[in-house]
């Protein structure tokens, strides 16, 4: 049964684009386990979008839009088949229902990320192909161009069908030279949902949920790695706060005003004693374990005055160590200031202006540290900075909200 007739073109655009948010990846999956062809897998969904665009107004919006999203892209597969010498041994797959595989998204995550692409590339075609972020999302995620991650995605798919890199998830010997590239997609996956890139909205539930899928579908396939396991905790630890980061209106409410009771606690809990069997359990620590220990640390805090700032330094330091990077070390530096002092933080953080000039957060905490030492006029510039670098309406609410008050 359809949802209604005559559905207005705007409800139409916004239910699919719904869809398409939860569903990309599933549908190129199924597509791309059917042709072997990433790009052709995209044009056969997006023929079946523009195909929705014009039926559903008429039609009505089907009880099952991704259902009816794959059947429709289906269809248009049987006639790149019937150009293919497989086309009648392919034809029987092209029944419907099909049967989902468990692991579908997870086996196109490891062809996205075959070793004869560069990381790089691996990282934009998967969050492109699987997971249905834009260009302009992945862009921002790398602090990169636009057009360098549309290059990096054309290039990537014409390797994958020049190589005939297959469709599948490798065999244990070639498991852990694939692993970084694999756990470096879900965590920018989860990054963009946790807090979206975009204008659109502040965050991205949906994101994050695929990303906490993934994660938990690799500790299931690989249970000997704890990197893997280091990531799920992080995302959980990150998520049991997730009622307390927005108040009523939408607006980003920070860390030291959160309300902790609307934390929670069961999952805070489940998370860290993962994280602290993987530690005990394998004794190789690695930036995702790192990561989510410093999250623990604000998590098992009573309040922000009785975070340990200084156990959450020498964690950085740790992290530094072993993934040096200049937005750790902007993490590190916010540490610093309450560990030590704006003083410290600041000289840290003015280090980094080369590196992070296009990053928003580095403008806005640079902006909290000037404050904190009485400059005011200089941290009205660097909040106006982050303000014009930021797309997320909850950070360019706060930020506004900042420089009203100056």
């Amino acid at each position: 049964m359809d949802e209604g007739r005559g559905v207005d073109e705007a409800a139409t655009r916004e239910v699919l684009a719904r869809v398409v948010r939860e569903h990309a990846g599933r549908l190129a999956a199924s597509l791309v386990s059917l042709l072997g062809d990433f790009s052709a897998a995209e044009d056969l969904v997006q023929d079946a979008v523009e195909t929705a665009l014009k039926r559903w107004p008429v039609e009505g919006i089907p009880d099952r839009p991704d259902a009816w999203l794959l059947v429709v892209a289906r269809r248009r597969g049987l006639d790149v088949l019937r150009r293919e010498s497989t086309y009648r041994a392919k034809l029987t797959q092209l029944t419907w229902p099909v049967p989902a595989e468990p692991d579908d998204r997870l086996r196109l995550v490891f062809t996205c990320c075959h070793p004869a692409l560069s990381r790089p590339a691996q990282i934009a075609l998967t969050l492109r192909v699987v997971c249905g972020l834009s260009t302009a999302q992945i862009a921002a995620a790398f602090l990169v161009p636009e057009t360098t991650v549309a290059q990096r995605i054309t290039r990537a798919k014409k390797k994958i069908a020049e190589a005939g890199i297959p469709y599948r998830i490798p065999a244990g010997g070639e498991l852990p030279e694939r692993l970084g590239e694999v756990l470096a997609v879900v965590y920018l996956l989860f990054n963009e949902g946790y807090l979206s890139s975009t204008a659109e909205r502040a965050q991205a539930r949906d994101l994050v949920d695929d990303a906490e899928w993934l994660a938990a579908l690799l500790v299931g396939l690989l249970p000997g790695e704890p990197e893997a396991a280091g990531l799920l905790a992080l995302i959980r630890l990150h998520r049991a706060r997730g009622a307390a980061r927005f108040d009523d209106a939408g607006r980003l409410v920070l860390l030291a005003d959160q309300d902790r009771t609307r934390w929670d606690r069961a999952a805070i809990g489940e998370a860290i004693a993962l994280l602290t069997r993987t530690a005990r359990t394998h004794r190789r620590p690695g930036p995702y374990q790192l990561q989510a220990a410093i999250v623990a640390c604000h998590a098992e805090a009573e309040s922000f005055a009785a975070t340990d700032w200084r156990q959450i330094v020498v964690l950085y330091d740790l992290l530094l160590g072993l993934a040096p990077s200049p937005v750790t070390r902007l993490h590190r530096a916010v540490a610093l200031r309450y560990a030590v002092g704006p003083e410290a933080a600041l000289a840290e953080l003015e280090e980094l202006g080369g590196a992070l000039e296009r990053y928003p957060l580095f403008h806005a905490t640079r902006a909290e540290l000037l404050r904190d030492l009485g400059r005011g006029a200089e941290a009205r510039t660097s909040d106006a900075r982050a303000l014009e670098l930021t797309a997320n309406p909850a950070q360019q609410a706060l930020l506004e909200e900042r420089l009203r008050w100056d």
